[in-house]
């Protein structure tokens, strides 16, 4: 889940993490059987921290340096998250994969781990140890597209696409501290040679978040 659902610039998003809050416990309500692992991002906070930073130094901080402020703002936002869903959620936040936990409550809250890798990777790493197949990233966007839709008017939604030509888009496998990649390429090489597909799902809309767990007609984008 991307971070800038939870601070998408000036303050945190209530109204948000409200209608996440509705839509996960109504879900156990109907679906007792189902159990949520929410990751979460650093978002804005993070980028704050590491433009802090920045300009107070007044040069180039390490890779590592800006990755470590990037993980603790994760962490901050998912103690948010974790303390919105204290009664029903594990009581710790998963921020070590080098533990497997096999929480057995409703809901699972994690965060960043280590520099090197954006909360994408720990998803898919969450995916490898519980044996799940799919990952649902919830982010700011509808969907992927071919190129920038804030730049380019001719900007083509793309529906389904293979890791292979999603990674030709993203580029390297090097995850640089605040780049903005629809997914982390480091993650994305990873969720290829373990066979998880990816649905990237806007988080602004929870209808369209369900109809894709009816297995209806949904808006986004699946890599697999």
């Amino acid at each position: 889940m991307s971070g800038s659902l939870i601070v998408p610039n000036e303050g945190i998003a209530v109204e948000f993490l409200s209608k996440l809050n509705f839509f996960i416990r109504d879900q156990l309500v109907r679906y007792p059987q189902r159990q949520f692992f929410l990751v979460i991002g650093g978002g804005m906070l993070a980028r704050h921290y590491i433009d802090a930073g920045r300009e107070v130094v007044g040069h180039e901080l390490s890779a590592e340096d800006l990755d470590w402020l990037g993980v603790h703002a994760t962490r901050l936002n998912a103690h948010l998250v974790r303390t919105i869903f204290r009664d029903i959620a594990h009581p710790y936040i998963i921020n070590d994969y080098d533990i497997i936990r096999k929480a057995q409550e409703p809901v699972v809250v994690a965060a960043g781990w280590k520099p090197g890798w954006s909360t994408d990777y720990c998803a898919i790493l969450l995916a490898e140890d519980y044996r799940e197949d799919t990952v649902i990233n919830l982010g700011v966007l509808k969907q992927l597209y071919d190129k920038d839709p804030n730049k380019y008017d001719g900007a083509q939604a793309i529906d389904r696409i293979t890791w292979e030509d999603f990674r030709k888009i993203i580029g390297d496998d090097k995850w640089v501290p605040g780049m903005h990649a629809p997914f982390d390429p480091v993650a994305a090489k990873r969720a290829q040679g373990l066979g998880v597909r990816v649905v990237i799902l806007t988080g602004t809309d929870f209808e369209n978040v369900e109809k894709y767990l009816r297995n209806e007609a949904f808006v986004g984008t699946v890599i697999e």
